[in-house]
């Protein structure tokens, strides 16, 4: 991985990251894999198969009482709305309608995104592009923790605490470390959100709302699922800053797990990153992966060499232009 130094506790290295180089060697080797490029023809229809999921979801715990409607929130609406964040990532990359549809794309986040009670389609975009232009990189890069969680989250009670939190530092963050204009998409974002929870609430009244927001702090905060935000890209092994994950959880997630494949090449949808690493298997079979999520959550709280500053960081071109 190159040289590397201590700064703060966050592990700094100077090298550009390793997806560059892995995407031009497999490409050069298997230009096939070109072929797997472009939209997922039956994406758009499962993402509408679960907001219609959720619509019915609403109108069923409409009368329950307040312990069923967090735990039908935690159990299973939290499940499918942070499956649903996973998609909303997917339709980022454009893989509803493709590139030359780049607006269909945008539109069909917001319809992803109405599940989730609070609208966050249009922001994450913003951000998403960063994250995989500059992985690590210095104030752009806004998935990487901050110094005050680095330094503050370090026990293993107050890393549970952080991971409950999750939801809040990811929407929270960003303001702090990279703040950008609000965009006309994410007003639009916000206007169809706000609507379609009134929506709900005007006829099957507050319960259903408070379902669908308390499915999506629930599942992404200390939930299995919520694995993946620690399984990515936390420093397990040092000097390895992505890892993937081959596990059931994947039939659920849009195949999240694949994330080494998926940083290699953005632009192939979840459901053919298996076929990336079949392809170019002597490429990522001996890498490091995780076995489970739940495991990472685990260890994440009570292993003392991981937490928040276990991240790789790099100063990126752009960064220093900007400071």
């Amino acid at each position: 991985m190159g040289n590397r130094v201590t700064r703060g506790d966050f592990e700094w290295v100077y090298t550009e990251q390793p997806h560059t180089q892995r995407r031009r060697e497999i490409l050069a080797k298997y230009p096939t894999i070109k072929s797997l490029m472009g939209p997922d023809p039956h994406f758009k229809w499962i993402v509408s198969g679960m907001v219609l999921t959720q619509l019915l979801a609403c109108y069923l715990v409409k009368d329950l009482s307040w312990k069923w409607i967090f735990f039908w929130a935690y159990a299973f609406g939290g499940c499918i709305n942070h499956s649903m964040a996973l998609a909303i990532h997917d339709i980022s990359h454009n893989v509803a309608f493709g590139n030359k549809q780049a607006k269909w794309n945008r539109w069909f986040a917001v319809f992803a995104n109405l599940p989730f009670g609070l609208p966050y389609s249009a922001s994450f975009k913003k951000y998403h592009i960063d994250h995989h232009r500059y992985l690590g990189g210095d104030i752009l890069d806004v998935d990487v923790p901050t110094d005050f969680e680095g330094w503050f989250f370090c026990t293993p009670f107050r890393k549970f605490i952080w991971l409950i939190l999750q939801p809040f530092f990811y929407s929270l963050r960003p303001l702090y470390v990279n703040p950008k204009a609000v965009t006309q998409m994410e007003i639009f974002n916000a206007l169809v959100q706000f609507s379609f929870d009134f929506i709900i609430y005007y006829l099957w009244g507050l319960k259903p709302v408070i379902y669908l927001i308390a499915g999506t702090l629930l599942c992404m905060g200390l939930h299995p699922i919520a694995g993946h935000f620690i399984a990515e890209h936390y420093m397990f092994l040092k000097g390895y800053e992505t890892y993937s994950y081959y596990g059931p959880l994947n039939w659920i997630t849009f195949n999240a797990g694949y994330h080494m494949e998926h940083h290699d090449f953005p632009s192939i949808p979840g459901s053919k990153l298996p076929m990336v690493k079949k392809i170019a298997a002597e490429y990522y079979d001996n890498l490091p992966q995780h076995q489970s999520w739940c495991r990472v959550l685990w260890d994440f709280v009570f292993d003392d060499t991981i937490g928040p500053y276990s991240r790789i960081k790099r100063i990126c071109k752009l960064a220093t232009e900007n400071q």
